[in-house]
């Protein structure tokens, strides 16, 4: 190799280990949810150096190629989980369901069409597919950010250090994917970029663990030991009322945490922590008691409409979800209550 071939070299190739040390970083972190960002910079990081090593080394293994290309598969759903994770604050429970079928379905291609004997079946049928799994994760976990795409452009609202990072994660991915999709002469180039999309992960991750004020890569524990102050708790008691009374957001059944601390203009695991220490209460009850209050004046005035109704307007996703609410918050059943106040 020339000069010029060993500075590409050397730099994607740096692009695909800097993912797999990253990815290892992740791995120690105690959170379940940097798990899945470190399997995602793993399989990253495996397919980078497949391509890398492919396009200066065209002699290289085809079972390595196989687990490469295989490795594709697997990128959409962790950057989902992931992103998923951050948003809601909640790690899906059934994270396996987006993970198991593909592995098992890359396991039964690998034997049944293996990538040294039918090359051309991968290059024009399963890497076609795998691109656009792929895509649709993409797709699917830009939805999960779009009130903080919405944020990115207003010039009212102000991203923090979490969004940012949600952003740029999701952002380094789709054009990883993009390098891939546009051309088989770009792999190197892929390289390339999954090293700048690594670096600046970690230029964030030293600026933002240097911010006193940021705590998605801190313990829990360790920010709970932070005692709000109580002129800092007043304020954001009277304007958390004025929001929830005015705007009325827990009527949206799909609100999160994320969402209301949007609204405050505070990280998630600030308002967290105020409703624990001030409230004594989780979020989820603090919202469902909004919703109760709601359903019960709904219950007074509006005669015509049924219970079930009454739920769905006041905020609840389901009619089990309401009934059962209702009555641990209560202690009646709404039809008991009705019955009661008529």
């Amino acid at each position: 190799m020339d000069v010029n071939q060993q500075l590409l070299f050397l730099f994607s190739a740096l692009g695909g280990f800097n993912a797999l040390f990253l990815s290892i970083y992740f791995a120690i972190k105690p959170k379940q949810s940097n798990y899945f960002l470190s399997a995602l910079l793993f399989v990253i990081g495996v397919r980078i150096i497949k391509s890398v090593f492919l396009y200066f080394n065209p002699g290289l293994s085809e079972v390595f190629i196989q687990i490469g290309l295989s490795a594709c598969v697997l990128i959409g759903p962790f950057l989902f989980l992931y992103l998923n994770s951050q948003i809601t604050k909640v790690t899906n429970k059934r994270w396996m369901i987006h993970i198991l079928p593909f592995v098992i379905i890359m396991i039964l291609l690998g034997i049944m069409y293996p990538y040294w004997e039918h090359r051309k079946v991968w290059s024009y049928y399963i890497v076609k597919i795998i691109y656009t799994q792929w895509l649709i994760y993409v797709v699917y976990s830009g939805i999960q950010l779009k009130e903080i795409v919405k944020k990115l452009f207003s010039s009212k609202a102000k991203l923090q250090d979490t969004e940012i990072w949600l952003l740029s994660v999701l952002i380094g991915v789709a054009i990883i994917l993009i390098g891939y999709s546009i051309g088989a002469y770009t792999s190197y180039i892929v390289g390339a970029l999954t090293f700048s999309f690594v670096f600046f992960l970690l230029l964030l991750l030293v600026v933002f663990n240097r911010k006193k004020n940021t705590a998605f890569f801190e313990d829990h524990k360790k920010y709970n030991n932070k005692k709000i102050n109580d002129q800092e708790a007043t304020q954001i008691s009277e304007t958390l009322m004025q929001i929830m009374a005015t705007k009325k957001l827990y009527k949206n059944p799909n609100l999160k945490l994320l969402d209301v601390a949007n609204e405050l203009n505070v990280t998630s695991h600030y308002l967290s922590q105020f409703l624990n220490d001030n409230f004594g209460k989780s979020f989820a009850l603090f919202i469902n008691e909004y919703r109760i209050k709601e359903a019960k004046q709904l219950i007074k005035d509006q005669e015509s409409y049924t219970i079930e109704a009454i739920g769905y307007e006041s905020g609840f996703n389901s009619k089990s979800t309401f009934f059962t609410t209702f009555k641990k918050i209560t202690g009646l059943t709404p039809a008991n209550y009705k019955a009661k106040t008529s």
